[in-house]
């Protein structure tokens, strides 16, 4: 149930990246409903630099999210099938998923919607639950 446990949060966040990338780039999801508060995005640059735009960065920020997101899936997935010793013999790798879902689901709370909170929190708890039986 170990692996089963791991793949199943691996999965989860590989997926919510994915959609979150497509979401990103693809349709109006991410866009705001307000058309004037996208154009001034696109006109008006953070006070860091004028080298990018308020939504250029709010296109990267959301497109380096979601590959955080199916980062996570990709390595705790092909660890869960391809190196058990080193995830679950070891205390570092489990240590570091943890306080990464750890981290996601407070940000989720606070700052995102239901959906991702939701699926952020199941991961959290296949994970624990793969921890718990290792």
């Amino acid at each position: 149930m170990t692996v089963v446990f791991m793949l199943a949060s691996a999965s989860i966040m590989f997926l919510l990246g994915a959609v979150h990338l497509a979401y990103t780039f693809v349709g109006p999801k991410l866009t705001p409903r307000d058309d004037e508060l996208k154009h001034a995005m696109a006109r008006v640059s953070p006070v860091i630099t004028r080298e990018t735009t308020m939504w250029n960065a709010w296109l990267g920020f959301n497109a380096s999210h979601s590959l955080g997101a199916m980062l996570f899936g990709l390595v705790f997935g092909y660890l869960s099938l391809k190196g058990q010793p080193l995830l679950f013999q070891a205390d570092f790798l489990p240590c570091v998923g943890l306080i990464m879902l750890c981290g996601y689901v407070v940000l989720g709370k606070l700052y995102w919607f239901r959906i991702p909170f939701i699926g952020i929190l199941l991961a959290l708890l296949c994970f624990i639950a793969s921890m718990l039986t290792r």
